[in-house]
């Protein structure tokens, strides 16, 4: 058997060298290769010898839908596209504290006539415990051990009759000792999932893995461990805000960027079933700068509040400050008011704010954005009663997005009687749903100028030369 030789990875992208370097080559990182010496493949191993051969089928089968098992908190369920898939594998990932361990220790304990088994990995049982007391869980049939060691953890899984999920928090703090190199690791983290999700696998439970992120939002350890997963779920939230969303990136067995809403309260997280009216419950009308913004996050509309302040600049360099939104996208639709309907805005501050700690992602916000920037900026407030969407495209055109009546038809139920929304993109489908412009009186907008016009906003134009 050949000697294994020392290798140098980068435990941010995985890269490997032959020799230690303060700087990574491929993602630029310093101080981030660590000497990993790996398992020497046995003689015969490669090229294929010594295999057996496969079975090939066709796509057509007979095998029915994989069934799925109920947690007891439907906004969980939602994510994840109906309930748990046996054998899947759950990749959780979040703020430190933002409350991983609290929704996993709540859905297990929700779990009705079903065998879960908690694994910790860097807290004490009697912290886990003392969370349990707080949530008045302690009742729950959770079998909870605390372990790091993977060979312990996937013996005691094997050995745990009819079990059907597994949790491990986190997979950072598991380590396989047949790996030279530390706990949290390149190589640690991508060996102990592999070991977990095959025994998931094999024994047909759900695995929840619990994942730390880096100071960027990402998910810590090596890309590959989010291909390795069935589902990747992101769990954020304002620490300001009781509110957390948790957000599906990635599922195999269901639709991606779904989101359910929780707060955060005393007793733990208690699921919001109506998050629209949650959103909007603080919203006080006729106030300028303030536009309530009909999105969709996956297969759900959310109504949010969006908030702009223009102000004078006491500074030479305009401040500009986004909560919820991207700053990108916020820079592109002042150039675009700026340049093709001549308001002027380079010369003030803008602060953006999505109430509610909500993480807006679609371009069909650049239009409430809009709204609400010349809101602020003419002291005119937009109609209470109106919401507003649309993409905004650089030469000023207002773009249709998708899911337009579902959008007005949630805006319905809320009391909500205009809209500021472009044109639909296609004829609407005489099977879908009833249209709501019966019960919305939506204003076409196909130009920003449109909107900037209901606003009496006195634009003159301009050129870059400033003639």
């Amino acid at each position: 058997m050949a000697k294994a030789k020392a290798m140098f990875v980068c435990q941010s992208c995985g890269a490997t060298t032959t020799k230690w370097q303060g700087k990574c080559d491929s993602c630029g990182e310093w101080n981030t290769m660590a000497e990993e010496t790996p398992r020497a493949l046995p003689k015969g191993a490669t090229g294929g010898k010594g295999g057996s051969k496969i079975a090939f089928v066709s796509l057509k089968g007979q095998s029915a839908a994989p069934p799925r098992r109920k947690m007891g908190i439907s906004e969980f369920d939602r994510v994840c596209g109906g309930g748990l898939v046996a054998g899947s594998a759950i990749l959780v990932g979040g703020d430190p504290g933002i409350g991983k361990s609290t929704l996993l220790l709540q859905a297990c304990a929700g779990l009705t006539g079903a065998s879960c088994a908690y694994i910790t990995g860097e807290e004490s049982i009697d912290q886990v415990r003392l969370r349990a007391t707080r949530l008045g869980l302690e009742g729950a049939p959770v079998h909870l051990a605390s372990a790091t060691n993977v060979r312990d953890v996937v013996a005691s899984l094997e050995n745990m009759p009819a079990l059907d999920v597994a949790v491990i928090d986190s997979i950072q703090t598991m380590y396989a000792d047949t790996v030279d190199s530390a706990p949290g690791t390149v190589t640690q983290v991508r060996t102990c999932a592999h070991e977990l999700i095959q025994v998931a696998k094999r024994r047909g439970f759900a695995l929840f893995l619990v994942g730390h992120v880096t100071k960027e939002g990402t998910l810590a350890g090596p890309r590959v461990l989010e291909h390795m997963v069935d589902t990747v779920l992101y769990f954020e939230g304002d620490r300001g805000h009781q509110f957390r969303i948790l957000r599906a990136v990635k599922n195999r067995f269901g639709p991606t960027d779904e989101i359910g809403v929780f707060e955060m309260t005393d007793l733990g997280l208690r699921e919001v079933t109506n998050p629209s009216a949650l959103f909007l419950a603080e919203r006080r009308g006729n106030v300028s700068g303030s536009c309530v913004f009909a999105g969709i996050e996956g297969t759900r509309p959310v109504l949010v509040e969006i908030q702009a302040l223009v102000a004078p600049t006491t500074f030479g360099t305009p401040r500009r400050a986004v909560v919820g939104w991207d700053m990108g996208r916020l820079n592109m639709v002042t150039a675009v008011l700026e340049s093709r309907c001549g308001v002027a805005m380079g010369s003030n501050d803008i602060y953006l704010n999505v109430a509610g700690g909500l993480r807006i992602q679609e371009p069909a916000a650049d239009l409430a954005v809009a709204a609400a920037l010349l809101s602020a900026l003419s002291s005119e407030p937009v109609p209470a009663e109106a919401v507003v969407f649309g993409e905004i495209g650089l030469s000023g055109e207002v773009r249709a997005v998708a899911q337009r009546d579902l959008r007005l038809k949630e805006a319905g139920k809320l009391g909500f009687k205009r809209a500021w929304a472009p044109k639909p993109s296609t004829a609407p489908d005489k099977r879908s749903a009833k249209p709501t412009s019966g019960e919305i009186a939506v204003k076409d907008i196909g130009h920003v100028q449109d909107i900037v016009s209901l606003f009496g906003i006195d634009a003159t134009e301009r050129t870059r030369s400033g003639h």
